[in-house]
């Protein structure tokens, strides 16, 4: 692969002079297709040397084969970041795909192309399988009415009250919205009474029949709908771990791994990163620590984070990021931090020492 760009197969100074658009289109879409047959193979070098060829080729080349070369990267689970961030900001007929399934997109990344971008881009967000409150909420702050009837049909998407409300205002004037947050099941019984006070007679006859104020009682069910049926393995097949371990490694063998890289990841959503680090850091295997860090029962995760001498803070981030900022409740978060206030050093170690031990034998 690092023969791509020391050949004369992607020569970018010819390229620049070529008349005929179709070469570098067609160039273009060789690339994509060898990418996309090959990126769960590629090293982490040469995923990169396929970014800088991809982020060069996209300035080159026309909308239809930019919209190709998006659709393609699209249901990739390692993809180039910097290619697939560019792309996902072009015009809607390149981002779309991208903007609706690509895993590669960080939240950062979707709260500032809802901030920015067009409506359009804010619709195909609000069709992602799975949308975390922070995303949600700039989509309902800035979107037009299409894209809030689509955030409200979405049941993977996460809504904080402001969103809720902002919605319910919106609705009173638009049927299919009232319809659509009344299919909701996060809804809890202020919302659900709000809601039914705005609606036309045709909803509140629906509302009824379905039973919706009987149910109001009930606790939100603050992860989502979605979220909470979706297994471990769903969680892990979204994200690329292997390139994360690669950078985090590299780290490591340096020396210089510690607990302010394990805070960098956290704030900055990257979650495979955070997974990497937190392996090297407990001397916990890879797969082990991928599967500690997406399941609901987080006392594995509390125990040696605790005796490895993590901080509350950075404890306290890496409970909401990644599958956690959707399968915690915010009752299960707070229960998991004061286990590890409660968890006394020498108590965090001796469990994990137990543990450790019950692994090898």
């Amino acid at each position: 692969m690092s023969g791509l760009t020391q050949s004369n197969l992607v020569d970018f100074d010819a390229l620049a002079l070529e008349q005929d658009e179709k070469r570098r289109s067609e160039l273009a879409r060789h690339v994509a297709m060898l990418f996309s047959r090959t990126s769960e193979r590629c090293t982490d070098e040469q995923i990169a040397i396929y970014d800088d060829v991809m982020v060069r080729l996209s300035a080159m080349i026309e909308q239809e084969a930019r919209a190709y070369l998006a659709q393609s990267l699209s249901t990739l689970r390692r993809a180039p970041e910097r290619t697939v961030l560019k792309l996902a900001k072009d015009d809607i007929q390149v981002a779309e795909p991208l903007l609706k399934s690509s895993t590669v997109l960080r939240d950062l990344d979707l709260q500032d192309i809802a901030s920015n971008q067009s409506n359009e881009h804010r619709l195909a967000i609000a069709q992602r399988t799975i949308l975390p409150e922070s995303v949600t909420n700039v989509l309902v702050a800035e979107g037009d009415l299409p894209v809030k009837r689509s955030v409200a049909a979405n049941a993977g998407a996460q809504l904080s009250d402001a969103s809720v409300e902002k919605l319910i205002e919106t609705a009173a004037d638009d049927e299919v919205l009232q319809l659509a947050i009344g299919e909701r099941e996060d809804l809890v019984e202020g919302q659900i009474k709000q809601l039914i006070e705005i609606a036309s007679e045709k909803v509140k006859i629906h509302l009824l029949e379905s039973g919706r104020m009987e149910e109001a009682g009930r606790l939100s069910q603050a992860a989502g709908v979605a979220a909470s049926k979706l297994g471990n393995e769903f969680w892990l097949g979204r994200y690329d771990f292997e390139t994360a371990e690669g950078k985090v490694y590299g780290i490591a063998r340096e020396g210089q791994l510690g607990e302010h890289h394990l805070r960098q990841f956290a704030e900055e959503d990257r979650f495979p990163e955070a997974v990497a680090a937190f392996s090297v850091m407990a001397r916990l295997g890879a797969e082990e620590a991928r599967h500690w860090m997406v399941r609901e029962d987080t006392d594995p995760f509390i125990v040696a984070a605790k005796s490895i001498g993590l901080s509350f803070m950075t404890v306290r981030a890496l409970l909401k990021i990644g599958p956690w900022r959707y399968r915690l409740s915010q009752v299960r978060r707070e229960h998991a931090l004061e286990l590890f206030q409660r968890l006394s050093l020498k108590e965090a170690t001796r469990l994990f020492s137990i543990w450790e031990k019950q692994q090898v034998s």
